[in-house]
């Protein structure tokens, strides 16, 4: 009976510990979701205050300037100018993206922000009604995501972003690599042009082996010079430093089985550098790194081991293996014709560097441009 009782005790401590921890992690996500919201409304009242002054010159940098003296005056740090600029900034960002989607926020009407702030701590307490107006698009990330999505001028670019960051929980460092390796655009170019815009209504969709594919899968993390010497063996163990890195760069669902995995055939050894599974597609991904020129003995060799892992692995519930040849460079036309159509292998590029936004974008611009001039 008293060990039970401890049981129950050590039972009833775990719960009530989740709980806490549970209850802190929501208090610090309301409090983040009740400062954009806030900072959205400050943005739309500085705007609404500058158009009654419009047609005088420099009217909103003087109202800025005088709103910042007096609420770092009243309420400490945090209103610069540069702030309350990024306020106004989101407010027009997000306002005219509701516009362009011409659609009405289901949380949208009448939607009250009841904030006050506490001037010795800077703290948020909730009071009576302070403001409230319609029309407001919903907000799921912290102020300093929407700091860097702010950036991106393209908006279906900025809503992939948005979306992903969301799904995903990716921290503010996550989104800033994704965006600085150019992820919307290096996507947008692996698919098929009809797909594209997929990306910014539903962000990254993983139905089919292709949907993994982004190229090239850029590296940079891995701390690796193009211009020196490195051995495959060298490449692996890099991968395996920055796992975590590693995997979010291959994108959604992936998870780490093993490396070097083994398997015999015959009286002969072989090793797989690198095995995955995706739980999206359900089906285990095998990765073979390459960092010379990719021959038809590679692509043959990665057929054998999904021939294998088909054969002998899978379960009658799981889909198809699919093998990956991660390789400095790849040749199509060697590609098409050694492989069998529908394979279910890839040769994927990688770069260990971040590719040139600006020219990505370009080429981006070119594809869309021309696939629209044959669709009419």
């Amino acid at each position: 009976m008293k060990k039970e009782l401890v049981l129950d005790n050590k039972k009833l401590i775990q719960n009530i510990e989740a709980l806490i921890i549970k209850a802190k992690v929501n208090t610090v996500t309301a409090v983040n979701t009740v400062m954009v919201y806030t900072y959205y409304a400050i943005g739309k009242m500085i705007i609404e205050h500058e158009q009654q002054g419009k047609n005088r010159a420099g009217y909103g940098e003087a109202t800025i300037k005088k709103l910042s003296h007096y609420l770092t005056k009243k309420f400490g740090k945090g209103w610069t100018v540069e702030n309350l600029t990024l306020m106004r900034k989101f407010f027009k960002s997000y306002s005219q993206s509701l516009l362009n989607k011409n659609i009405k926020n289901s949380n949208s009407v009448n939607t009250v922000y009841p904030i006050e702030y506490h001037n010795k701590n800077n703290n948020l307490k909730f009071v009576n009604t302070v403001y409230e107006f319609k029309n407001i698009p919903k907000f799921t990330l912290s102020w300093s995501h929407y700091l860097i999505l702010m950036r991106i001028d393209n908006e279906q670019e900025r809503n992939f972003y948005e979306i992903e960051s969301s799904k995903q929980n990716w921290s503010v460092r996550q989104l800033s690599r994704q965006v600085n390796s150019s992820l919307y655009e290096r996507l947008a170019l692996s698919r098929n042009k009809k797909k594209i815009l997929e990306l910014a209504n539903k962000g990254q969709t993983i139905e089919k082996p292709a949907d993994i594919i982004k190229n090239p899968l850029t590296l940079e993390f891995l701390g690796l010079k193009s211009d020196s010497s490195y051995t495959e063996t060298k490449l692996e163990q890099a991968i395996i430093n920055k796992l975590q890195d590693f995997l979010l760069e291959l994108g959604k669902g992936f998870l780490f089985e093993a490396r070097q995995k083994r398997f015999s055939f015959g009286e002969q050894n072989f090793y797989v550098d690198l095995v995955f599974y995706n739980r999206l597609l359900q089906c285990y991904v095998l990765i073979d790194l390459k960092i010379d020129k990719l021959t038809h003995q590679d692509l043959g060799q990665m057929q054998m081991y999904v021939n294998y892992y088909d054969r002998n692995v899978i379960t009658e519930n799981e889909k198809p293996t699919i093998g990956i040849l991660l390789c400095k460079e790849k040749n199509d036309a060697l590609i098409k014709l050694t492989l069998p159509k529908n394979s279910n292998i890839y040769a994927q590029e990688y770069a260990l560097y971040l590719p040139d936004k600006k020219l990505l974008q370009k080429k981006l611009k070119e594809w869309i441009k021309d696939f629209k001039e044959n669709e009419q």
